[in-house]
């Protein structure tokens, strides 16, 4: 059912380790069961460093591996990367007491990547976690445009702010400042983010998790902002789930009482768009992903959603597309596999064709050896994280399962063909870029992968 939406301005051997981890919980901060993103100690971890692959991935090899510098003997943890014109952009979480900015790195060589600047640190208090990085031309900024999500480790700190950060990157060395989106106090901040351009018109999709809930419906866990004038971000609009058939007038902004007799979570946690820059995507945990119509930011219309089986917790994480946009990727984060009602599994990936995007239909699941592990309990280790795609071949970074390659030739079928596992593993994110894929460890910071192989796909 289509609907429009009002615009609203306003692994092989494992032992027992002991790793640094980032003192914040996990991504559904309003789950009763308390976790810590990172490594956690007497987790079972790989010990035994793994790098298998076949087809188009039969001679990949790490590159390099790179710890981030520290600074004033603080060590941060790594969050998510990102590629730009031969430049790493490498976000960082909490550890350290957070403010740890975004990390650029020279990628000339590969196997030599060489940090030369830190940016975005300056609001005290937050973690600098997501960055995009693209070119843009408007009639107030040319060129490379950053955007960073910021995050108060604390909304009882009067110093802290949440929100997005924009940067002037034209010279990685020397980032600059151009502006800041805040949002209200209340809410800890932007989680992840992304950056489109429409025309001539940059576009950042934010994901504001439990704005909705904090602000009782004030703010909403999506917005639009037009940063055509980035030292002037405007919201031009927010999404209100509350517009969905399936969810009550009454919803809360997180208690969602589902068609299925469940209460579940509802909130969105990340979001993206299709190479245009009209069609959005909203992974709105238990919601499922949300797909929003935005080639006109100002007339938003809902689409449809993924959705899932009573017994199946939600947890939609993160999207990507695959074959022109037709086929869309979702990985959930699942922590805690023994939730009472739900099926026994860690989070895996699940893949829908969306030619018709109000009514996707599941392809697949891909699940790791790790999903079925129920017997370690509580975990963020044996959970999948985010996608990305590059051709026929799905890139999954997994925590403690490391990066997992696989082919979606026939997304129906998906075939694991590589993965990549350090010692010690715990990996945030992946980034394809023609000539590298890029991965951020948690604790060990910036690792580079090469195909190395003529084929690629």
């Amino acid at each position: 059912m289509n609907k429009k939406i009002v615009t609203n301005v306003a692994l092989a051997g494992i032992m027992s380790l002991s790793l640094l981890s980032p003192s914040i919980s996990a991504h559904d901060n309003l789950d009763d069961v308390s976790i810590e993103k990172g490594a956690q100690d007497g987790e079972q971890l790989n010990k035994i460093p793994k790098l298998e692959g076949t087809k188009n991935l039969n001679h990949w090899n790490e590159a390099a591996a790179v710890q981030i510098k520290e600074y004033n003997g603080k060590k941060n943890s790594t969050a998510d990367v990102y590629a730009h014109k031969g430049f790493a952009y490498l976000g960082t979480h909490t550890s350290g007491g957070g403010n740890g900015g975004v990390r650029i790195f020279d990628l000339k060589d590969p196997s030599n990547p060489v940090e030369i600047a830190k940016f975005a640190d300056d609001i005290p208090g937050t973690w600098q976690e997501k960055v995009i990085v693209k070119t843009v031309n408007t009639p107030y900024f040319k060129g490379d445009l950053a955007v960073v999500s910021v995050q108060q480790l604390n909304v009882n700190n009067a110093l802290s702010k949440g929100g997005f950060l924009l940067y002037d990157v034209n010279d990685p060395h020397n980032p600059k400042k151009l502006g800041f989106w805040e949002l209200d106090k209340r809410v800890r901040g932007t989680h992840e983010l992304y950056l489109t351009v429409q025309g001539n018109k940059p576009v950042v999709l934010t994901a504001n998790p439990y704005a909705d809930y904090y602000t009782h419906g004030e703010q909403k866990d999506f917005a639009l902002v037009d940063v055509t004038d980035p030292s002037n971000p405007q919201t031009v609009y927010e999404f209100d789930p509350r517009m969905i058939e399936e969810v009550p007038e009454d919803f809360n902004g997180y208690h969602w009482h589902a068609p299925d007799g469940k209460t579940r979570p509802a909130f969105n946690h990340s979001t993206m768009t299709d190479q245009t820059g009209k069609t959005a995507f909203l992974s709105f945990w238990d919601l499922g992903t949300i797909i929003l119509d935005i080639s006109n930011p100002y007339d938003v219309e809902y689409l449809g959603r993924t959705d899932f089986g009573p017994d199946v917790q939600g947890a939609a994480h993160s999207s990507a597309l695959a074959k022109g946009g037709n086929v869309l990727v979702e990985t959930r984060e699942v922590y805690h596999p023994t939730r009472e009602g739900y099926e026994r599994s860690y989070g895996y990936t699940r893949i829908f064709d969306i030619k018709d995007k109000t009514n996707p239909k599941l392809l697949s699941t891909f699940k790791t050896d790790l999903v079925d592990h129920v017997e370690d309990g509580v975990t963020f280790a044996n959970t999948v994280h985010d996608p990305k795609v590059h051709g026929n071949t799905l890139y999954l970074s997994h925590y403690a399962g490391g990066i997992r390659a696989v082919d979606i030739t026939d997304p129906a079928n998906p075939e694991q063909i590589g993965q990549y596992v350090p010692e010690q593993a715990f990996f945030w994110g992946v980034f394809v870029d023609q000539n590298y894929i890029l991965a951020s460890d948690m604790g060990q910071g910036l690792k580079v992968l090469l195909k190395n192989n003529s084929n690629n796909k």
